[in-house]
């Protein structure tokens, strides 16, 4: 059975599904432990730098298990990967509800997410992408926009677990989640036909520019480091910056809902502009929106300030990772796609541990934000100049090549 343009209709379950894992997974590992600041420093003593490690931990780990999941998933299926990688998660969850130090901490988010959040990032947009021959940048924003929702429902709804269940209880509930709802969404994962044989089949794996591959994806790369170590301070540290103004942590949390929700239509927006603009274009207009706004949670001290300043953020913010998911696809063969997303997509994490530490760490040292927040903005500023030299290169390459 077909849909559009002869494309199978069961794309659009794969992207669907990939959604809702997404939510729930990285919504836990990217920022979900961003409520759990206070009663781990309430409980332990420890300081925030130190507790935001667990988070840098799990990112950590997603980066480094991202390029080896990708390989797997080309060769034994997305499914079977993606269905240990629910195990894994939902079982390292349901651990952490037993942890009482540190290193415990950090060894159970990081194998879930180089065992677990690996295992879906890189394989499942690649496999999404994979399933669209046209309009491949709105399938991504939707897939990607259940990161979003995720992001801002699973802080809100861990904070409310954690007034009525404690921390522990938080963790259980979220473990047992994991575990219902990831496992039967990951057998709905199946790799999209064959193309046919042919001169049509023939020009699938042609390169899309002029560039070296490993070119490509070694400035990518880089630019993926600043683009996420910005990102994910205010995605960490924004529900702590609230409660440092006295906004309780629900009231907090639902603030980053509400970023998080106009997220969801940023992802989709940006993944449709991608589409009519480019990806290149489209990444960057998200990069320099995230930039010029991210130090501006700073001048804020109520909690409606929060809630006018936070959704125009994050309606730009969340199509950032749209663009650079449109965008590695836009530059790299079908052939060497999930290689590449691996290998960028660990950057990005890696950016996304980077960043939530240092934001921990300059906060340690300076009882503020503002240190943290200005280093954001000026990787943000990082990232947009590899960017443009990223795309002459590409715009030079294309007219070099002959007509």
């Amino acid at each position: 059975m077909a849909s559009g343009v002869g494309q199978p209709a069961y794309r659009w379950v794969v992207v669907a599904a990939v959604a809702v894992i997404f939510a729930l997974a990285l919504g836990q590992l990217v920022n979900g432990l961003s409520v759990f600041f206070l009663p781990l420093e309430r409980e332990f003593g420890w300081q925030r730098g130190d507790i935001a490690l667990i988070n840098t931990a799990g990112v950590v780990g997603v980066a480094l298990g991202g390029i080896v999941m990708g390989r797997l998933a080309e060769r034994l299926g997305t499914r079977p990967v993606a269905l240990f990688g629910a195990a894994v998660l939902g079982l390292c969850v349901l651990g952490a509800s037993l942890a009482d130090s540190l290193w415990q901490f950090y060894l159970l988010f990081f194998a879930a997410g180089a065992l677990g959040g690996a295992a879906f990032f890189a394989p499942l947009i690649a496999l999404v992408s994979n399933w669209f021959a046209v309009g491949a940048g709105l399938a991504i924003g939707i897939a990607s926009a259940g990161q979003a929702m995720g992001q801002g429902g699973v802080p809100f709804v861990a904070a409310l677990l954690i007034e009525q269940l404690g921390w522990r209880g938080a963790f259980v509930a979220l473990g047992a989640a994991s575990l219902a709802v990831l496992l039967p969404l990951a057998l709905l994962m199946r790799d999209p036909p064959r193309p046919a044989a042919g001169a049509r089949a023939g020009e699938v794996d042609e390169s899309p520019t002029a560039l070296p591959h490993r070119a490509v994806v070694v400035t990518l790369s880089i630019a993926v480091v600043g683009c996420c170590t910005l990102m994910s301070v205010p995605l960490m540290h924004l529900v702590p910056l609230m409660q440092g103004c006295g906004i309780p942590g629900p009231e907090a949390g639902g603030v980053m809902v509400a970023m998080l929700a106009a997220g969801i239509a940023g992802r989709i927006c940006f993944g449709r502009l991608a589409d009519m603009i480019g990806a290149i274009p489209a990444y960057m207009t998200a990069s320099l929106w995230q930039t010029l706004m991210v130090f501006g949670f700073t001048r804020i001290d109520s909690l409606e300030g929060f809630y006018l300043y936070a959704p125009l953020y994050g309606f730009g913010y969340a199509g950032v990772m749209t663009g650079l998911l449109t965008t590695t696809r836009a530059l790299t063969r079908p052939s060497r796609r999930a290689g590449a997303m691996g290998i960028v997509g660990a950057f990005a994490w890696l950016g996304h541990g980077l960043g939530g530490w240092q934001g921990g760490l300059l906060f340690d040292l300076t009882g503020t934000y503002a240190a943290s927040f200005a280093v954001a903005t000026a990787a943000g500023v990082f990232n947009l100049a590899v960017m443009t030299g990223l795309a002459l290169a590409v715009r030079r390459g294309r007219i070099a090549q002959p007509a």
